[in-house]
């Protein structure tokens, strides 16, 4: 078996601490913020800033991304367990579900549009 090399513990560990930070930020400030979402704000201020380069966590974000979906299956696991509690409320939560996912997309849209119109790549229409 291969050893991890170093360059991919050391990205871990940075990505780590942001997320450690994050805790920290969540247990200090009174705001209804997840955690995590404190950590991947600070780690974009900072590589935004060039505080931390994008080769200092490039690699082991790149295999985040690719086991994302495994890392779903725990929460997935649990709502199976859960089924007798959720059926009262499946309704409602698939409605939610399916317009806050067209909103998505119309927001999204909208501001890719008016981006691109702003850098005078798009079609003025």
């Amino acid at each position: 078996m291969e050893a991890i090399p170093l360059r991919y513990l050391r990205q871990f560990l940075v990505i780590l601490a942001f997320s450690f930070a994050g805790e920290a930020l969540r247990a200090l400030l009174p705001l209804p913020i997840p955690a995590s979402v404190y950590g991947l704000a600070l780690l974009l201020v900072c590589l935004c800033l060039g505080l931390v380069k994008v080769e200092q966590v490039k690699s082991a974000a790149d295999f985040l991304l690719e086991i994302m979906p495994v890392l779903f299956i725990p929460s997935v696991v649990g709502l199976m367990d859960l089924w007798d509690v959720l059926r009262s409320v499946l309704l409602p939560a698939v409605v939610i579900a399916v317009a806050s996912t067209f909103v998505v997309l119309a927001v999204t849209g909208h501001t890719a549009q008016w981006m691109l119109r702003r850098k005078g790549g798009g079609k003025d229409e």
